[in-house]
């Protein structure tokens, strides 16, 4: 594990054509890694969302760096669709792997337990398996035999990423990340082959030394890069130290519109954010 100090640093792990695991926004958004790796022009992704996204993806998707999405929903909540995604799926732009929550939460506990899939009993008689071929429909091993006896369930592969990318609140000297009840980060680190996380501050001493802190600590064993970016989330935010930026969100929806908007707003966006 290192403990980078720049966010250049820590993003040029993330290669070209990767998979790239990302949480939901309740969580800790990584937005200071995510324009820097729009500055870098690090593109043909495979985006994995644990389990949806919303301005990470969109941005990613509107600057064409997302090849491939794999997702239960991109959205931006309250304020709507999220644009650029809604713009690359009527545009066939990107590959979209259709997903529920619950699928894309075990194909990562798979890849977390060393599994090749696990099943899943949920999805069976949706929509949504016609269009994922890579999931399976096998008969459950241990159901009762007989002529009818068809006990069907459905395997879904394990999801490998190349690297977890997320915001959270500390990292301490020795490269442990406190995510405290977020365990939806641990998942993506653990089936992720590298972790790379931004964080608000750096505590001075070590998380497992700590009763309380240890609960919510991740081990530096599954961290491979570290960089110090207060306010990293903005204009996200980051729950429990600050709110969402809305005027600044409810701009970007305005500009997202279309390309063109969305083209320029990215610009002074990149431009002034060190300013957040």
């Amino acid at each position: 594990m290192a403990l980078h100090e720049t966010l250049t640093d820590a993003v040029s792990l993330i290669r070209p054509g990767i998979t790239v695991a990302i949480p939901p926004e309740y969580c800790g958004i990584a937005m200071a890694a995510t324009c820097e790796l729009i500055r870098r022009g690090i593109g043909e992704l495979h985006l994995v969302a644990v389990p949806q996204s919303g301005l990470q993806a969109d941005m990613l998707i509107g600057a064409g760096h997302v090849k491939t999405l794999e997702a239960a929903a991109i959205t931006m909540g309250e304020r709507g669709p999220a644009p650029r995604f809604a713009a690359a799926i009527k545009a066939g732009a990107i590959t979209m792997m259709d997903a529920t929550c619950p699928a894309i939460h075990a194909a990562l506990q798979a890849s977390e337990k060393g599994l090749p899939f696990l099943p899943l009993r949920g999805i069976l008689g949706s929509d949504v398996l016609a269009h994922r071929p890579d999931w399976q429909i096998i008969d459950n091993p241990f159901g009762t035999k007989g002529p009818d006896s068809s006990d069907p369930i459905v395997a879904l592969p394990a999801i490998r990423p190349d690297v977890a990318l997320f915001h959270c609140e500390m990292a301490d000297r020795e490269g442990n990340l406190w995510i405290g009840r977020r365990r939806e980060l641990a998942t993506m680190a653990h089936a992720s082959a590298m972790t790379v996380a931004t964080v608000e501050t750096i505590h001075d001493g070590n998380f497992f030394d700590d009763e309380i802190l240890a609960a919510g600590a991740l081990p530096a064993a599954y961290v491979d890069a570290i960089a110090h970016a207060p306010r990293g989330a903005w204009p996200l935010g980051m729950p429990g130290t600050y709110d969402a930026d809305g005027a600044t969100l409810d701009g970007y929806c305005l500009a997202a519109a279309s390309q063109e908007t969305f083209d320029a707003w990215l610009t002074d966006h990149l431009l002034h954010r060190d300013a957040a």
